[in-house]
């Protein structure tokens, strides 16, 4: 019976048939908004470049989506038919980086723009998934074809060609229509995608919240069904996506949906490990549990544009691990928080530096329910440390999250040495220094006063200042000279304030621009 199931099952046995759209399906202007003055100039540059010598090039993925969807992309990347070192010899700016797969940076000023070659597609992919088999992928720098590499990828909604010629989409796998209908879906057999890179579960639920989407159900079954593939991920790559999701404001939101799908039992599940055994209902309650509030108020101060580094959200995701270690251990607060945090550090083989800032961050908790006057000095002394603000924010999103009227109380005051302003300094007005803001302040805030006022008179008079500084280009003798012959006159005067002002070496060019 097994040999005859088998044998009326359906079999993929080209790359044709995992495509919804195996000769690409092409929509023009009157289908969708985008246009090239949308793209990045410096990746529209590229692509006429590559065209130029006979590849083809395309926008590809996010950049792409993003567009459709009516958002700000970040970045736009680029797929081109020539291969990395053909890239080299066309662009001189450009680096070869990767080893699972090559792609090339071309460097521009203040930016990067990525490069990649059209992938092939594994042949397990045209087949059907096998239970023992190993599919992560571990190198991957077989070149193929568009058809292959939109197979390849990872979700429908990533797989989709923006050409700039045309300013038209090329879609093969149906991601239009997923975007349209707003719906995240695997590009083939989600059995084995998942398995062969176990990040794209993490990055289907991140997606969904970001972009509002529904995942689909064989795509959402599938998440739960290979969940701890998760364990066998890239820890770099593993650290690396869970920075980007702590810079979205919605690191809330996304945790309860990776509770939702059971990633939470498999990714940081000592930290939940409590909680889901408490409440039956983790998932739909997550932003109700004291890690789902302390995150809901960290994505807030980012609106209200705080900063938060990645070492405040790892605390606020371990700060209650840390709290019950100071109560159960019978030792110091640095050999405890150590002995309770450093199997999960290892597991998630997290850097020594980062796991010594967290150490630091969880034992300097207490320091802050200490407010007197009188330790002022102490106070001071503790604002310096490095790792001082991490440490703040922690406590005082610690102390909203309980509601805890004293420690809110104690962080209203850091919170107010935290904002403190310099003492104001009077504007330079020919004489004298700043006031009352410390010698050095004074001196700073003076010089700085003194080009402003200085540029503001090499800007005035027009021609007089042009011909000040044509003058102050002249020999000592010459000036002297003049400074004898029109000790009366006001252009005179003008001319004697553009040679004080190159005989101190203050040119306006030797400023810097006014900021905005």
């Amino acid at each position: 019976m097994k040999f005859l199931s088998n044998l009326f099952k359906k079999k993929i046995g080209s790359v044709e048939d995992i495509l919804s759209h195996p000769d690409g399906k092409r929509y023009y202007r009157d289908a969708h908004l985008i246009r090239k003055n949308m793209i990045d100039e410096d990746a529209v540059k590229i692509i006429h470049r590559l065209n130029k010598f006979g590849f083809k090039a395309y926008i590809v993925g996010g950049g792409v989506r993003d567009l459709l969807l009516g958002r700000k992309p970040k970045d736009f990347d680029v797929v081109t038919n020539a291969t990395p070192n053909q890239i080299k010899k066309i662009f001189n700016n450009c680096r070869i980086i990767g080893r699972r797969f090559k792609i090339v940076h071309i460097l521009f000023r203040g930016k990067v723009i990525e490069v990649s070659t059209f992938r092939s597609l594994p042949d397990y992919r045209l087949g059907k998934a096998v239970e023992d088999q190993d599919y992560l992928i571990k190198r991957d720098n077989k070149f193929g074809t568009p058809q292959e590499d939109a197979a390849r990828r990872d979700f429908t909604i990533n797989s989709l060609y923006y050409d700039v010629r045309n300013d038209s989409i090329i879609d093969y796998v149906g991601g239009f229509e997923d975007i349209q209908n707003k719906v995240l879906r695997v590009i083939g057999d989600p059995d084995i995608s998942f398995r062969e890179d176990p990040v794209r579960m993490l990055r289907a639920v991140k997606f969904a919240e970001i972009l509002g989407l529904n995942i689909e159900k064989t795509t959402a079954k599938a998440i739960r069904k290979h969940k701890i593939e998760l364990e066998k991920a890239s820890s770099s790559r593993m650290l690396e996506e869970y920075n980007k999701i702590f810079r979205t404001w919605k690191t809330s939101l996304i945790f309860q949906g990776m509770a939702e799908h059971g990633l939470l039992e498999v990714l940081f599940k000592e930290a939940f490990e409590k909680e889901r055994k408490k409440n039956s209902n983790f998932g739909e309650k997550f932003l109700e549990t004291n890690i789902g509030k302390r995150l809901a108020i960290a994505d807030k101060l980012l609106t209200e544009r705080e900063e938060m580094t990645p070492h405040i959200f790892y605390s606020l995701i371990f700060s209650d691990l840390a709290s019950e270690a100071l109560q159960k251990e019978n030792m110091h607060l640095v050999p405890a928080i150590k002995n309770s945090l450093e199997p999960i550090f290892k597991r998630l083989e997290t850097p020594k530096k980062d796991k010594d800032r967290l150490i630091k961050i969880f034992a300097s908790q207490q320091r802050f329910l200490s407010t007197e006057d009188e330790k002022s000095s102490q106070n001071n002394f503790f604002r310096m440390k490095d790792y001082f603000y991490d440490a703040f924010m922690v406590f005082k999103i610690g102390a909203i999250a309980e509601n805890d009227e004293q420690s809110i109380q104690s962080a209203f005051f850091w919170e107010i040495s935290v904002r403190k302003r310099p003492i104001p300094v009077k504007k330079f007005n020919g004489g004298g220094g700043g006031g009352g803001g410390g010698q050095q302040q004074g001196g700073q805030r003076q010089n700085k006063n003194r080009n402003k006022n200085f540029r503001n008179r090499n800007r005035e008079g027009g021609g007089q200042g042009q011909q000040g500084q044509d003058q102050g280009q002249q020999s000592r003798g010459e000036r002297g000279n003049r400074r004898e012959e029109s000790s009366g006159g006001g252009n005179e005067n003008s001319r004697n304030a553009g040679m004080d002002d190159d005989s101190r070496g203050n040119r306006a060019e030797n400023y810097p621009e006014d900021e905005s």
